[in-house]
């Protein structure tokens, strides 16, 4: 396409600028096209400006055609605008591919290379994770690690809150711990949740109370104090009374919980095959256990306890208090069990292994054996040699309390023990018979 100007001064330049940039293009181009539209626009715009400035470089009077160029100078532009965009658009037509430009077309230089990248951007986009179904996402966060699911609730504030549900971490809290938390170590969790919770709230009071009291008559404003109230709590903390909060909490060792450990002070010879209650820590450093124990008016400490040496509580009887016996009526020769047994009166009760065994008078043939009718119960220990004082201790099954002497000790309560506790006992066997 050619366009010729007629202008009051320099005609021939002008016109020869606008041929040159309204030469089409072939194959089309929209982009080439929209340069040399704009440029065309540009210097329309120039030269109108200036014949319009142009009566201020003389006083002579002008000639009449140049008052005609003034009348048919908005007549042209018009024609020209139009007979243009009419035959450019008539070639866009032509070309399906260029109608997806003619948008864009007025838009300038720089947004146009940024819309393209945005789309390019929005069409390689993957799916976010928070895209999912709620099922299919928990599904996955069903299958992360503990660990896992700490990073994930980092990410952002609504996997946070779904990473820490209890419904996950119930799994890893029976899976990790459940052999170790029983009633008294959920007790304990309780009593510290409590106190934790005690702290927060007085923690918040005296921050609540330092504040009114600085700020009193300084800020009258009605929205301050509900603002001042509200960016106390944190709602990004965990809640203390989670599973993820107890978990965690045992994991870093920030809390005590009272269990029970076989062979205590290491495999002392005082201890063997006897299980005691204690206090524990977990290290994760060396996955092992800090014990305290509770003896002879001291406190003893062990450490580096292997988690094959451990168990919670198998009844909910507290170290100093005797354990009432269900199973005297029917104990029987052969029957595995464990006794509460303490040296002193003052001391705590632990449990020790062992095996009701035939009375003397008894030939042990199961088809004419009557010890299971008789009152008095004989009870074996069978890690110390025969003829030990500790290797047999009679009771009655009928009057049986709490019985013994300072000399041999104190016999407690008596339960009978399944085929798993009666597994793990033979698996702690002294590797030689004691004295």
């Amino acid at each position: 396409m050619q366009v010729t100007f007629l202008t009051y001064n320099s005609t021939s330049h002008v016109c020869f600028i606008c041929d040159w940039f309204l030469c089409p293009t072939f194959p089309f181009d929209p982009t080439i096209w929209q340069l040399q539209l704009c440029t065309m626009f540009y210097f329309i715009i120039s030269c109108v400006s200036f014949i319009l400035i142009s009566k201020s470089f003389t006083h002579k009077p002008q000639c009449p055609w140049k008052e005609e160029m003034k009348l048919l100078l908005p007549w042209f532009w018009r024609e020209l605008s139009s007979s243009f965009l009419v035959s450019w658009i008539k070639e866009v037509r032509l070309n399906a591919t260029s109608l997806l430009h003619v948008p864009i077309l007025f838009m300038p230089f720089k947004k146009i290379g940024l819309s393209s990248k945005v789309e390019n951007i929005e069409e390689e986009e993957d799916i976010s994770l928070l895209d999912l179904p709620d099922l299919a996402l928990e599904c996955i966060l069903d299958r992360l690690l503990p660990s896992e699911l700490c990073s994930m609730a980092a990410v952002c504030s609504s996997l946070r809150d779904r990473c820490r549900t209890d419904h996950f971490w119930d799994k890893h809290m029976k899976h990790k711990w459940g052999g170790l938390m029983g009633d008294a170590a959920y007790r304990e969790w309780q009593r510290y949740v409590a106190s934790r919770k005690t702290l927060i709230l007085l923690d918040q009071s005296k921050k609540k109370g330092f504040f009114e009291s600085t700020l009193q008559g300084v800020w009258t404003f009605p929205w301050f104090r509900p603002k001042l109230e509200s960016s106390s709590r944190s709602r990004s903390s965990l809640p203390v009374d989670s599973i993820m909060a107890w978990y965690l909490s045992l994991e870093s060792g920030k809390i005590w919980f009272p269990a029970q450990v076989y062979n205590r002070e290491n495999g002392n010879v005082g201890f063997l095959l006897s299980c005691y209650d204690a206090l524990l820590r977990y290290d994760s450093q060396t996955d092992t256990f800090q014990a305290r124990y509770s003896a002879h008016g001291r406190r003893t400490q062990e450490e580096n306890i292997e988690w094959d040496r451990l168990r919670a509580p198998p009844v909910d009887t507290p170290p100093y208090v005797l354990h009432v016996s269900d199973c005297l009526n029917e104990l029987k020769p052969g029957d595995h069990i464990e006794i509460q047994w303490r040296r002193k009166k003052e001391f705590p009760h632990g449990w020790w292994y062992a095996v009701i065994s035939h009375l003397e008078r008894c030939d042990r043939n199961e088809n004419h054996c009557c010890c299971h009718h008789s009152d008095m119960v004989i009870l074996e220990f069978n890690q110390y040699t025969p003829g030990s004082r500790w290797r047999q201790t009679v009771i009655n099954r009928k009057e049986h309390q709490e019985e013994g002497n300072e000399v041999d000790g104190f016999y407690g309560g008596i339960r009978t023990l399944n085929k798993e506790e009666i597994a793990r006992w033979k698996r702690l066997w002294p590797t030689q018979i004691l004295e």
